[in-house]
Formats: C-alpha cells, sequence, structure tokens
C-alpha cells in the first residue's frame, strides 16, 4: 500500500513540474499603463543557487569622485554604456551597482524622479503580450519566474522601472524593454536607500 501511494506521489510530481513554465525576463516598456501591482500572497524564495552576488559599494574611482558634487548627493546617475546605476547618498557616500539596460531602440536617456516602490511586485501581462503568447497568465505572483524580481522602483517620466530580474546572467548587458535590471541583493539594497522624490540622472 505504502509502495502504491509513493508511485501515485511521484507521478503527480512528475506532471506538475512538466506543466511548470518560467517566464521570460520582461520590463513592460511598451505596455505600462496595463501594469497593476498587488500585495504578494507569500514570501519570495530563496535565490537560485547561481546567484553570485557582486559587491555593491566600490570605492569611487577619480571620476566618481568628480560626480560627488554636492548637487548629485541623494541622486541616482545610470550610466548606460558603462550598465552602471550609481546612487550617492546625502551624505556623499557612493554605492556602484552593475546593471542590464534597455536593447537598442529601446533605450531613455533624461531627468526623471522615483515616484513609487514596491516589494515582492505581480507581474500582470499586458493584453497584447497574452494575445502574442496565449500561454501567459493574468498574473504571475511572487516567486523565481516572477520577471520583476523582489523589489520594483517605479520612476515618473520615460515609464520605465529599476527592478530586480529572473535572469541574473542578463546584468551588464542591453537586454530589456528599457527598464533597468538588478541583482537581487543589490536591488533590495537600493530599495531601503532610496525614497519616492529621489531625482534620477539617465546617461549614455
Amino acid at each position: 500500500m505504502r509502495l502504491l501511494a509513493f508511485l501515485a506521489a511521484a507521478l503527480l510530481l512528475t506532471v506538475l513540474n512538466a506543466q511548470a513554465q518560467v517566464y521570460e525576463p520582461y520590463d513592460g516598456y511598451d505596455g505600462y499603463d496595463d501594469y497593476y501591482y498587488d500585495d504578494p500572497y507569500s514570501p519570495y524564495p530563496p535565490p537560485p543557487p547561481y546567484y553570485e552576488p557582486t559587491p555593491r559599494y566600490q570605492e569611487p574611482s577619480r571620476e566618481r569622485r568628480q560626480r560627488a558634487t554636492p548637487s548629485a548627493r541623494g541622486m541616482i546617475v545610470i550610466a548606460t554604456r558603462d550598465h552602471t546605476l550609481v546612487y550617492t547618498t546625502a551624505w556623499g557616500e557612493q554605492f556602484v551597482y552593475p546593471i542590464a539596460v534597455g536593447r537598442e531602440g529601446k533605450q531613455w536617456y533624461g531627468s526623471t524622479r522615483v515616484v513609487s516602490k514596491r516589494e515582492h511586485p505581480e507581474w500582470r501581462p499586458t493584453a497584447s503580450m497574452r494575445q502574442k503568447n496565449p500561454r501567459l497568465p493574468a498574473v504571475v505572483g511572487p516567486g523565481p519566474s516572477n520577471p520583476l524580481g523582489t523589489r520594483a522602483i517605479y520612476l515618473a517620466d520615460g515609464l520605465l522601472r529599476i527592478h530586480g530580474t529572473n535572469d541574473p546572467s542578463s546584468i551588464g548587458t542591453n537586454a530589456s524593454s528599457g527598464c533597468f535590471r538588478m541583482y537581487r541583493e543589490d536591488v533590495e539594497e537600493l530599495y531601503e536607500m532610496v525614497q519616492p522624490g529621489t531625482q534620477v540622472i539617465v546617461q549614455r
């Protein structure tokens, strides 16, 4: 009887695993207005074993020291070409993070600001996305398949976000639909430091 129960459980697990789907990283740059974010239903699981966080704080280089002027304090500067996000605190300490940026034709440059933040954001594919791929669900909740990762920081202009990712191998490349992807530990640290109203400069 125990053997029969064990075999039935193994068969059920096999069927469930076969139906599991991991969704490609997506930033929703073209369909921002169709997105809504709700509170998570469960805590986010631990990161995958291949995740290797990079050092989040670096001693500023000469170029970074030149940028750390009083006018740059309390500001995020994104250098698209360098795939780098630099946050300078109000007291002048700098945090330098590697990021993924938009693909060719999806990049945005200019001055904007943080308008809101969300822990464990849900991902809701737009109607046009679901039309192109009918297998997409209406909602992807928190978890390893969520393309927005564990944190999302929303920007006012350009319809952009700074967020985590379910594809850490894309960090350091031109891979997104316009948003800025970060490693999990990096975006969680930045999330705690920045507040709505923080100025964001996106450079080439």
